[in-house]
């Protein structure tokens, strides 16, 4: 039997999907069953609310409150910058092994690093650019149509604030 809950509680599941569809309802089951959801509603939510990051992998936070789920993306600076690339979204079981080329700005390597910087373990924002910057050559971009190692260089000398 599985143990009792107060409805009232608030209770968090994190869960990580593709972007726009959410395949395995048999993942959910064990963790939204007890807990009074369908998971097949839950499924539908997701992908509905996933629909801009299509394609993308993204962790996705369920907030569950009085049998009701409230969902929030957690996007990772990988997909925050892929998505900065402008691409096309992509069918993933027909293209595999996909190269990312292109050029993003500096600013948005910024904003990124802003909306990333509470999860970050950096003690300054200049950090979280950094690691963010470090993560671009593995998205296969340029920064400013330079490698994003040369403005990390630019940033230690402090060129670049």
């Amino acid at each position: 039997m599985p143990p009792k809950f107060d409805p009232n509680e608030i209770k968090v599941i994190y869960l990580r999907c593709t972007g726009g569809e959410f395949g395995a309802t048999s993942a959910l089951v064990p963790k939204t069953g007890p807990l009074g959801l369908s998971p097949k509603e839950v499924c539908d939510n997701i992908a509905r609310a996933t629909g801009d990051w299509k394609g993308l992998r993204i962790t996705v936070r369920l907030i569950i409150q009085n049998r009701q789920a409230r969902i929030e993306m957690v996007p990772s600076a990988s997909a925050l910058i892929i998505k900065a690339l402008k691409e096309p979204p992509r069918n993933r079981k027909k293209q595999k092994n996909i190269k990312h080329s292109g050029n993003i700005t500096f600013d948005e390597i910024v904003d990124i690093a802003q909306q990333v910087r509470h999860r970050s373990l950096a003690r300054e924002c200049s950090g979280t650019i950094k690691k963010i910057l470090e993560s671009t050559p593995s998205g296969g971009c340029g920064v400013d149509g330079r490698h994003p190692h040369d403005i990390v260089d630019d940033i230690n000398s402090g060129a670049v604030e």
